[in-house]
């Protein structure tokens, strides 16, 4: 009895497992499908229809992608580049040094975790005009250039390192900055690895805020080029716009496929299941 009610219930998550994995990769599949075919076969299926990069060529073409991309790169490079800066600082103080309301400060920096993002989007645009930020790479970074979850992942995996490392390194004359840059920082390059996939994938992706604060070619990234350029009202095909989307979205998916290995390890060894 109990081994047929095991059979079932593995039979049954099987087949759940299988019908998600379905309704996940269909829209993905159609978008592939749509986007190496001709515009005639979008709702006609057969697997003699002839491939073609035309679609990738119009959309190309069709708007300036080019530059979406350079501001995306532009935009990705320095919010990881300052998460990484002020994130390491933040970390290695929490981790190596006390001083009067550590814990207090450290809880705010927690408390960052709870407050969703899009709650702030008023006062963020209203700090934005005042610096006279509007429409600029920077006022979409600004917003997230310090990361609680970074600075607490780095912080966790700062304290795994034995005090016995400082205080080697003390004797050998090496500062408080020559410890952060010889000792921690080499052995949390795991962590690092971990979390600047995350932060790249994350602010790649980004849509709501950049939509907000930017108005111009000049500053807008893939997410929000994307959106316009498929909103345009000039009978653009679906399998056009299903290029865009692909053609934006590979990056992601290509460093994903290349470092999946380097990921999975990179979080398992940072400590997070």
């Amino acid at each position: 009895m109990n081994r047929s009610a095991f059979s079932l219930d593995r039979v049954l998550n099987t087949a759940a497992a299988w019908a998600l994995g379905i309704v996940w990769i269909l829209p993905l599949a159609y978008a592939v499908w749509t986007a190496f075919h001709p515009a005639a076969y979008e709702a006609h299926f057969v697997l003699t229809a002839p491939l073609t990069l035309e679609n990738f060529v119009k959309a190309w073409q069709s708007a300036p992608f080019a530059r979406y991309f350079l501001n995306t790169f532009i935009l990705v490079t320095l919010i990881l580049a300052c998460q990484f800066f002020l994130g390491t600082l933040a970390a290695y103080a929490f981790a190596r040094f006390k001083f009067p309301g550590r814990s207090i400060f450290f809880t705010l920096v927690l408390l960052q975790l709870l407050v969703m993002p899009d709650i702030l989007i008023v006062e963020n645009y209203k700090t934005m005009r005042m610096l006279d930020l509007v429409d600029t790479i920077p006022a979409i970074a600004l917003p997230y250039i310090a990361s609680g979850f970074g600075i607490f992942l780095l912080r966790q995996t700062f304290m795994t390192v034995p005090k016995e490392l400082d205080e080697a390194a003390r004797v050998e004359g090496a500062s408080f900055m020559g410890i952060l840059w010889k000792v921690y920082i080499p052995l949390a390059k795991p962590t690092y690895l971990a979390y600047g996939l995350v932060s790249v994938s994350h602010h790649w992706n980004n849509f709501l805020w950049p939509l907000i604060v930017t108005n111009s070619v000049d500053t807008r990234p893939v997410t929000v080029g994307l959106s316009i350029f498929s909103a345009i009202d000039s009978g653009i095909e679906w399998s056009v716009i299903n290029a865009a989307t692909l053609m934006t979205s590979g990056p992601l998916l290509i460093a994903f496929l290349l470092f999946q290995r380097q990921f999975v390890q990179s979080f398992m060894r940072a400590g997070i299941k």
